[in-house]
C-alpha cells in the first residue's frame, strides 16, 4: 500500500461528502438530533407520580400522614376524591398512577394504639414504574408512621427502643442517582454505532450502483487502498461527531466526565474502525445503496438498541440472549464511556474491553478487504 494512493482516494471521498448535504446532514445534524431528543424524553426517573387521595377520615392526623406526600417531590396530588368511582376513574384516563384511600377510623385506631390500615392502589400497566411508586409510597408511610411511634412513647413516658441497625447509605459514582448520567454515555455508543455503519454501507455501493467503479478498477489502486481511503472521511466524521456527544453531554446535558477525555476518545478510535468496517463490509457485499442502508439498520440499530446493555441490563436477559450479545461491539464500548464516565476507571480495569474491540475491529476490516474484488461481476 502506498500512503499518496490512500490520499487520493480519501481526497476524493471527502469531495463527494462536502458536495453531497445529504451525506454531511446523516454525518452530523441527525447524530445531534438523536442526542437532544434521546437526551431530553429518555428517562429512567420516576419523579411526581400523580397521586388521588380519598381521605374519609378528613383529621389533622390524617391531613398531616397526607401532607408528607404532597410535600414530597415524588408526589403530585392530582385531586381529591370521594369515592372508588373517581379513583377508578383517574387511573383509567392515567390522570393518576397511585391512589390513597384512608379509611373513617383512622386517627382513632392511632390514637387507641392499634394499627390503622391505608390502602394504596397503584396502576401496574407499567410494572417497572409501579414498584418504584410502591416503594416511594412505602418509604413515606414507614416513615411517618416511625415518628408516630416516636411520639406516643414519649407522650406515655416511655423510653424509644434503640435502633439496633443504624443503616448509613453512600453511593458511589453517580451519587444524584440522575439517569441521565447513566443513559448519556451509552447513548454515545449507540449512534456513533448507527450512523458510522450507516454511513460506510452506501460508499462502495454508490459506486457501483453510479458507474465509477469501474473507473477505480482500472487506476493502479489496490483493494486495501480503496477501501483504508475511503474510511478516512467518514473516521474523521466519527471523531467530530464523539467530540460534539462529548460536549453536548457536557454543558447542555450537565453529564459529568469523571475519567480520561484521552482514553476515552483513544478507545472510541478503535471502536469507530470496527463500526465503520461493518458499514464498509454490507456495502462490498449487497453492491446496492437501498439494501446496504436497510441491513446497515438491521444489523446496528437493534442489536445495539436491545443487545448492549444500554436499555436493558444483559444479566436480565435469558442465557442464550446474553451469549450472542459478546458480538455486538456497541456492548463493550457502551461498558468503556460508562466506566469512564463515570467511575474514572483506566485501563487496568478496561483492557479486555478494549482489546475485543481492537481484534473485532481487525476481524471485520480484514473481511472486508478480502471480500472485495477489483474486477467486474
Amino acid at each position: 500500500m502506498k500512503i499518496h494512493r490512500i490520499r487520493a482516494v480519501a481526497r476524493k471521498e471527502f469531495l463527494h461528502v462536502i458536495r453531497d448535504p445529504r451525506s454531511l446532514g446523516m454525518g452530523i445534524a441527525i447524530p445531534l438530533l438523536l442526542l437532544f431528543l434521546f437526551g431530553y424524553a429518555l428517562t429512567l426517573d420516576v419523579d411526581r407520580v400523580s397521586l388521588i387521595v380519598w381521605d374519609q377520615d378528613n383529621t389533622p392526623t390524617s391531613r398531616d400522614f397526607l401532607s408528607r406526600f404532597t410535600g414530597s417531590r415524588y408526589f403530585s396530588l392530582h385531586a381529591p376524591a370521594t369515592n372508588y368511582r373517581d379513583i377508578e376513574h383517574a387511573i383509567d384516563t392515567r390522570n393518576a398512577l397511585v391512589a390513597i384511600v384512608i379509611p373513617h377510623d383512622f386517627t382513632g385506631r392511632l390514637d387507641s394504639g392499634r394499627d390503622a390500615p391505608v390502602q394504596v392502589l397503584v396502576d401496574g400497566t407499567d410494572s417497572n414504574t409501579a414498584t418504584i411508586a410502591l416503594g416511594y409510597a412505602e418509604a413515606v408511610a414507614g416513615e411517618w408512621s416511625r415518628s408516630v411511634v416516636l411520639k406516643q412513647a414519649l407522650r406515655g413516658g416511655e423510653r424509644p427502643l434503640p435502633q439496633l441497625v443504624d443503616l448509613r447509605p453512600r453511593i458511589w459514582y453517580n451519587s444524584d442517582m440522575a439517569s441521565k448520567n447513566y443513559i448519556f454515555p451509552g447513548l454515545i455508543a449507540v449512534i456513533m454505532m448507527v450512523i458510522t455503519a450507516l454511513l460506510t454501507s452506501l460508499t462502495v455501493a454508490r459506486e457501483w450502483e453510479t458507474g465509477t467503479m469501474e473507473q477505480l478498477i482500472s487506476t493502479p489502486l489496490q483493494g486495501p487502498e480503496i477501501i483504508i481511503g475511503k474510511l478516512v472521511p467518514y473516521f474523521v466524521i466519527g471523531l467530530l461527531d464523539l467530540l460534539l456527544s462529548v460536549l453536548v453531554g457536557r454543558f447542555l446535558f450537565d453529564v459529568p466526565l469523571r475519567g480520561s477525555l484521552w482514553l476515552l476518545t483513544g478507545l472510541s478510535v478503535i471502536f469507530l474502525i470496527s463500526a465503520l468496517s461493518i458499514g464498509m463490509l454490507i456495502s462490498i457485499v449487497t453492491k446496492s445503496q437501498l439494501l446496504a442502508s436497510q441491513l446497515a439498520l438491521v444489523a446496528t440499530m437493534l442489536p445495539s438498541f436491545l443487545l448492549s446493555g444500554f436499555m436493558f441490563p444483559i444479566e436480565n436477559m435469558p442465557p442464550p440472549l446474553q451469549v450472542m450479545t459478546h458480538i455486538i461491539s456497541a456492548r463493550y464500548l457502551v461498558i468503556i464511556l460508562r466506566g469512564i464516565y463515570l467511575k474514572d476507571v483506566g485501563l487496568d480495569v478496561l483492557y479486555g474491553e478494549a482489546a475485543v474491540l481492537t481484534l473485532f475491529g481487525g476481524v471485520v476490516i480484514t473481511l472486508a478487504i478480502l471480500k472485495f474484488r477489483k474486477k467486474i461481476t
